[in-house]
């Protein structure tokens, strides 16, 4: 196929496909925007939470409380992703995506259904099981579908449909918000059901991915399912040849396929812990403490209507995505923008702990903090939250990549928790009352993550899953990925194989 031809047009059926998936998160960013707007409104307040002088609103809610609704979903997410590779052993991408569609509808069922606080937390677990599924699966099933040159456009929209569904749930509680009874936070909860039952219903339209198929030998249904996935007059057989390849030199080298087999050769235990850091970054860049808790956060930093607000620091983190977009297939090298874009957000939640440490009652500094705030999101929208993802998918070696971006996920999930988790005891006026000033403790740790991204995070910016196989193969450091020119894993292995025939001749 010519390069002229390699263009979105021509891949449309791919793109459909992809498209499809990358809805998923759209259900996990909606979840924020609700919860976090939740936890400001006297709706739900007047349900879960008591009156106080000491807040704005009239209102607030127990840390413990606070904590629970928060984080148990993220527990969830974590639990489920850890175990995606158990899962994927038998079930397909499509297969898990429905499992966690049904999930999700339960799980509001639940949450739309009782007054108490115990169901809620089921629910919330529940809810965040479903969300681990769909993160981990349409992710995986993105990156084993997507050519290389797309890969990362796939991925920048991925975060993007996160971000939208982020800001959905905050306008549609900014639009309940002043009901005066449990309808505040009940309509909110409503939407939650669309996503679930559109993605059940178009995944019929769609094939399983190509690469897992392989992997299970079914070879005619991966022939099948490449073939409807790329464009008319592509060399289908020479993509399964080096996928085929691929998996074939993996099992040679790892054996067996499991959780242990992660960590037994040293080629794998790099990939594994290359991931899994990968993915992390993005709670270690501090995020999960401004967009789980903006609305409250702002709330309880004095900012004039909070929720109002809430909306515009979501639509500025949608435009970093959008430019990113612009600039992903073309430039979009990982090491680069990671860097760039740890430093920042590291620098700006610094800012913001400062100056709400100096002056924390004054109107100015309010309007200081919802600025700082915009920028933060921007900076970690476009150049953090995509590229973590992108570089955690990429790395996986091709016959333990269900196991492996599973345990990447399900770690990402543990640090998001533990930020939610631990985040009340720092900005509730009943615990520490810090506010903003927990922002200095993120600046040391996007600190160090970016000097983690600077020394050991691989450059594979439009390389093939099969490139990045052979890549590090050849124990490259990761200083020499960007420049490396690869061979070719299958003609490699049929050098290999001609090489041995002559010296059994011999």
């Amino acid at each position: 196929m010519s390069t002229q031809d390699d263009t979105i047009r021509a891949h449309w059926r791919c793109f459909m496909a992809c498209g499809i998936m990358v809805l998923s998160p759209f259900q996990y960013g909606i979840d924020f925007g609700l919860i976090g707007g939740f936890q400001a409104m006297p709706g739900f307040l007047e349900v879960y939470g008591y009156r106080t002088n000491t807040t704005k609103i009239g209102w607030n809610i127990s840390t413990t409380r606070q904590q629970l609704i928060s984080s148990l979903m993220t527990l969830g997410a974590f639990i489920s992703s850890g175990t995606a590779g158990f899962i994927a052993a038998k079930l397909g991408r499509r297969a898990c995506l429905w499992l966690a569609s049904l999930l999700c509808i339960v799980s509001t069922i639940i949450m739309m259904t009782t007054d108490t606080i115990e169901p809620l937390y089921v629910g919330r677990f529940l809810i965040g099981l479903a969300n681990g599924y769909f993160m981990t699966f349409s992710q995986l099933y993105i990156q084993e579908c997507s050519p290389a040159k797309y890969r990362g456009l796939f991925l920048t929209v991925f975060q993007f449909c996160t971000s939208i569904g982020t800001l959905i749930g905050t306008v549609v509680d900014w639009a309940t918000q002043k009901r005066p009874d449990k309808s505040a936070y009940l309509i909110p909860l409503g939407i939650i059901y669309v996503l679930p039952v559109f993605l059940s219903i178009a995944m019929l339209f769609i094939p399983e991915s190509p690469r897992w198929l392989l992997l299970q030998n079914r070879v005619e249904e991966g022939r099948k399912s490449l073939t409807w996935l790329r464009p008319k007059g592509f060399e289908i057989e020479d993509e399964i040849v080096e996928i085929r390849a691929a998996i074939d030199k993996e099992r040679e080298m790892g054996g067996s396929v499991g959780v242990l087999d992660m960590f037994k050769n040293p080629i794998d235990r790099r990939r594994t812990g290359l991931s899994v850091a990968a993915v992390t970054l993005q709670a270690a860049s501090g995020s999960m403490f401004i967009i789980a808790y903006k609305a409250y956060f702002f709330t309880m930093a004095n900012v004039s209507d909070a929720f109002a607000m809430s909306i515009v620091l979501s639509v500025t983190g949608l435009l970093a995505i959008f430019i990113n977009s612009l600039i992903v297939v073309r430039y979009g090298r990982r090491r680069v923008l990671l860097m760039g874009g740890l430093i920042g957000c590291g620098i700006l939640q610094l800012i913001i702990a400062i100056v709400y440490d100096k002056n924390p009652k004054a109107t100015v500094t309010g309007q200081v903090l919802v600025a700082l705030s915009c920028l933060y999101l921007m900076t970690y929208n476009g150049m953090i939250a995509s590229y973590a993802w992108l570089s955690g998918g990429e790395l996986p070696s091709q016959r333990l990549r269900s196991y492996t971006f599973g345990l990447a996920a399900a770690v990402g999930f543990l640090g998001a928790w533990i930020t939610t988790f631990t985040a009340p005891y720092f900005i509730n006026p009943e615990s520490l009352n810090w506010g903003p000033r927990y922002g200095y403790i993120w600046f040391p740790s996007c600190v160090v993550s970016a000097l983690w991204v600077f020394f050991f995070l691989p450059e594979v910016k439009g390389r093939t899953l099969e490139e990045i196989d052979e890549m590090f193969a050849a124990k490259l450091p990761a200083r020499r990925f960007r420049s490396y020119v690869c061979r070719g894993i299958a003609t490699r292995i049929e050098k290999e194989k001609i090489t041995a025939d002559h010296q059994e001749t011999a």
